[in-house]
C-alpha cells in the first residue's frame, strides 16, 4: 500500500484518497492486534491479509484495463476525479465491504469453524470488534480528508457532527448484512463451487447496483445515513 500511494498522490490519482485512508485503517488494526483487542489475533491477522488482498488485486486489475476489476469496484474507480475526497472514500469503502468482505470471511472461515458453534461466535466477535477501530478513526479521517481538499460548505461544517455520529451507525449496520451475506455464501459452498459461484455473482450486481446509486450528486454520508449501509443477499432458492 506503501509503494503504491505515492506515486499515485504525485499524480493526484482520485483512488489515492481511499487507499490512504485502508493504509491508516490497517495500520491501526495492526496496533489492535498487537494491543490484545482480538481474541484470536492469529486469526484476524490472516483475515485483515485476505481481505486487503481483495481490494489490491481490484486495484492492479483497474489499474492494468478498468473493465477487468469487479463490477462494484468499477462503479467506485469510475467516481468523477473531481468528486470530494469522502465521495472517493465512501464508495470505495461501499465495495470493499459489502462485496469483497463476505468473500474474505468465507475464506478465512472453513466449514468446519461454521459447524462449531464457540468457534463461529469467537469468529463473529472478532468480526465485530473492527468497529472499535474504525469507530475510533471517524475523527482522524475526516480531518486527513479536509487536509486533502475535501471542500466544506457551511451546511457541512454544521453536519460535520451527525456525519460522525452516523459513520458509527453504518459501521455497525454493515457488520451485521456483511455477516448474514458470509453465512449465505457459506450455505451455498455447501452445495458446490457452481452455487457458490452464483450467490458471489448475485452479490457482485447488489453491490454494484448500491455504489451506483450512491454515486448520484449529493452527500454521500447522510444519504446512507437515510437509506443505510450495505446489500442483502435475499433467501437462496435452490433448483
Amino acid at each position: 500500500m506503501e509503494g503504491l500511494l505515492a506515486p499515485m498522490e504525485a499524480t493526484a490519482d482520485p483512488a489515492r484518497h481511499f487507499l490512504g485512508t485502508y493504509l491508516r485503517t490497517t495500520r491501526a488494526v495492526g496496533a489492535a492486534i498487537d494491543a490484545g483487542l482480538f481474541e484470536d489475533p492469529a486469526w484476524v491477522t490472516a483475515w485483515d491479509v485476505d481481505f486487503a488482498g481483495l481490494y489490491l488485486d481490484a486495484l492492479e486489475a483497474h489499474r492494468r484495463d478498468p473493465g477487468l476489476a469487479p463490477e462494484p469496484w468499477r462503479e467506485a474507480f469510475g467516481t468523477r476525479a473531481e468528486a470530494r475526497p469522502e465521495a472517493h472514500v465512501l464508495l470505495g469503502m461501499n465495495a470493499h465491504i459489502n462485496f469483497d468482505l463476505p468473500q474474505s470471511l468465507v475464506r478465512v472461515i472453513p466449514p468446519e469453524d461454521f459447524a462449531d458453534e464457540s468457534v463461529l461466535a469467537a469468529r463473529r466477535r472478532d468480526h465485530e470488534r473492527i468497529d472499535t477501530v474504525l469507530a475510533g478513526r471517524v475523527a482522524e479521517e475526516d480531518a486527513a480528508l479536509q487536509a486533502a481538499g475535501s471542500r466544506r460548505t457551511v451546511v457541512d461544517r454544521l453536519a460535520v457532527g451527525l456525519n460522525r455520529g452516523s459513520a458509527r451507525v453504518l459501521l455497525r449496520e454493515s457488520r451485521r448484512r456483511v455477516w448474514a451475506n458470509t453465512s449465505a455464501l457459506h450455505a451455498a459452498r455447501l452445495r458446490g463451487p457452481a452455487a457458490l459461484a452464483a450467490r458471489v455473482a448475485q452479490l457482485e450486481r447488489l453491490s454494484a447496483a448500491r455504489v451506483a446509486d450512491l454515486r448520484r450528486p449529493g452527500p454521500v454520508l447522510l444519504r446512507l445515513a437515510v437509506t443505510g449501509f450495505g446489500v442483502t443477499l435475499p433467501p437462496d432458492r435452490p433448483r
